[in-house]
């Protein structure tokens, strides 16, 4: 299901070389460092990615995965987070009945903590986290979507949601809010706030403005 076993992933981990910046990446999932060195460093896997959408890994906290819980009470199915990080919404998320659960990231050394962490937990063989550009998922058939990305990124990936997600499909955001969007409900405060959405709302306000843009009288 995964590039890596489990047991690749522990190995590496302990005693694999990996390099200064996978310690870097390891200690700011662990809660072991502040995470500062986006600035000197490139992730790996992003090194072709326009900057504009390189987003520096930043682990959610504890109130943020529950606010986001929060906000999915009462719906059932598979959940995508894109741009999973150490894989801990994906957890949590299957943990409370969410399947299938599955992370899309970029970086190689977070999807092997991410594997790591749902290994040690014991639902490795149920959770999938996979190394692919989250701009070329198919995300038809996903009714269940968590976001945990910058405003620029943001501002692109709404538009391939409203194009591709079902109708009855709810997204949240985490940290950052889509920039056009108007979320039904709100959690949580300052940076641990979470914002969920529903898709048919979306589309129809889209389709409003986009009506009111055509009828304005030209100067």
């Amino acid at each position: 299901m995964d590039d890596d076993t489990p047991d690749e992933a522990f190995k590496e981990l302990h005693t694999g070389d990996i390099g200064g910046w996978g310690v870097a990446q390891i200690a700011a999932g662990t809660g072991l460092a502040v995470y500062v060195i986006w600035t000197g460093f490139v992730q790996p896997g992003f090194r072709k990615v326009p900057l504009r959408l390189q987003v520096p890994y930043i682990p959610a906290s504890r109130a943020q995965v529950d606010h986001v819980m929060n906000l999915l009470r009462g719906r059932k199915g598979g959940l995508v987070d894109l741009g999973s990080g150490d894989g801990r919404i994906v957890l949590e998320a299957h943990q409370q009945g969410f399947t299938p659960a599955v992370g899309y990231e970029l970086n190689p050394w977070l999807l092997r903590l991410a594997r790591f962490k749902a290994w040690r937990a014991g639902h490795h063989e149920k959770i999938s986290y996979r190394r692919e550009d989250l701009w070329k998922v198919d995300l038809t058939e996903c009714k269940n979507i968590t976001v945990f990305l910058a405003p620029s990124v943001l501002s692109l990936l709404q538009k391939k949601l409203e194009a591709e997600l079902p109708e009855d499909a709810l997204v949240i955001a985490g940290r950052f809010p889509f920039p056009d969007w108007t979320p039904f409900r709100v959690e949580g405060e300052g940076v641990h706030r979470a914002w969920a959405y529903n898709m048919q709302a979306q589309r129809q306000n889209s389709l409003k403005k986009n009506d009111s843009h055509q009828t304005q009288p030209q100067q």
